[in-house]
């Protein structure tokens, strides 16, 4: 498939600008909208739209390296009259459903707004998408949460794996996989899904691997300091953000409507290893400890998929080492946060 005008929704968020980035940078031909600017167009280009929220402005902050090749809607998917003036104006050929309330430990606190938030905000924009009769393609993102606690025979998790969420947060994004589902199936949609394992994401400060890197950064500034952790057993795989990139807009090109596709790497390791991993990095020796605080009423482990499915469509595999994504991760940290 090929697109000429690309919408992505939480475009300022860390996903969403990580894909901004690697339209922009890959793929001269696509226009990538963003922020209202003069932009000068041309008819032999692309145009990629994203949409944020009106009180989420600060988080433009992430499309730093792009802002001037992006074109910004304020859009709250909330608001399905905002939702069908964006389809209107951008005519989107291709969709990429980012946006999403993604930090858990809220979904814990307030489960309600999290839930709410999500499913319908994605019933909005799929609605407000029929309505309009453009027809775009539609990648649904998903997570590996909704597989939930995997027993050690579902390893590595194929596709075809049991369905059994156990936060608020995996609820939330299971119902967004099949509410796409239910639109291909019902009205045709084109509609393709895809649940993200682990990955190493240095704009979101509130994922365990970030969180770490973080305190080391601040840590190596002031001289002296503890790590303090959650539950470091779970067992997952990790890529980096910039080959979740990649595989989204793979995932575009090439896989089939109507299914679903998970994405993620092969080798696992567990929270603690990782823990170790950046330690071995800092600049100086550095201690850690539990936090009770941060640790979940439930977690899950044994997070490692099986990705051959969309390997043998896209034929794509990540280009970053854990080593690489690890450097990546603590020169931002130090550079953005501290």
């Amino acid at each position: 498939m090929e697109f000429k005008n690309v919408l992505i929704t939480g475009i300022g968020g860390s996903a969403g600008s990580y894909l901004a980035e690697y339209i922009v940078e890959n793929h001269p031909e696509v226009e990538v909208s963003g922020i209202v600017k003069d932009i000068i167009k041309s008819s032999d280009r692309s145009e990629v739209s994203g949409i944020v929220r009106w009180h989420t402005e600060p988080s433009l902050k992430n499309l730093t390296d792009c802002i001037d090749d992006v074109n910004i809607h304020e859009c709250d998917l909330q608001d399905f009259s905002s939702i069908l003036r964006v389809l209107q104006e951008v005519k989107p050929d291709c969709i990429f459903h980012l946006a999403s309330h993604a930090k858990q430990r809220e979904g814990f606190v307030n489960p309600l707004l999290m839930v709410g938030g999500n499913v319908m905000g994605t019933a909005n924009l799929l609605e407000a998408i029929r309505f309009t009769k453009t027809n775009p393609h539609i990648m649904m993102c998903s997570t590996s949460e909704l597989y939930g606690k995997v027993t050690e025979e579902n390893v590595p998790i194929t596709e075809e794996c049991p369905i059994a969420p156990v936060n608020p947060y995996a609820v939330s994004k299971l119902t967004q996989d099949f509410l796409g589902y239910a639109y291909y199936k019902s009205w045709g949609l084109n509609v393709i899904r895809t649940r993200t394992f682990g990955y190493i994401n240095p704009r979101r400060k509130d994922i365990f691997s970030t969180s770490f890197a973080t305190q080391i950064a601040k840590i190596e500034k002031e001289g002296s300091g503890i790590i303090k952790h959650g539950n470091l057993d779970s067992v997952r795989t990790l890529i980096d953000v910039r080959d979740v990139a990649k595989s989204y807009w793979e995932s575009m090109k090439y896989c089939k409507v109507g299914e679903v596709y998970n994405i993620g790497g092969e080798d696992a390791v567990s929270v603690g290893e990782i823990l170790e991993k950046l330690k071995k990095h800092a600049t100086i020796e550095i201690e850690s400890s539990v936090d009770e605080s941060l640790l979940r009423p439930i977690d899950v482990t044994l997070q490692i998929p099986s990705v051959d499915k969309f390997k043998e469509i896209t034929g794509w595999k990540p280009s970053y080492s854990l080593d690489e994504s690890i450097d990546f991760l603590l020169k931002y940290c130090r550079s953005n946060y501290v």
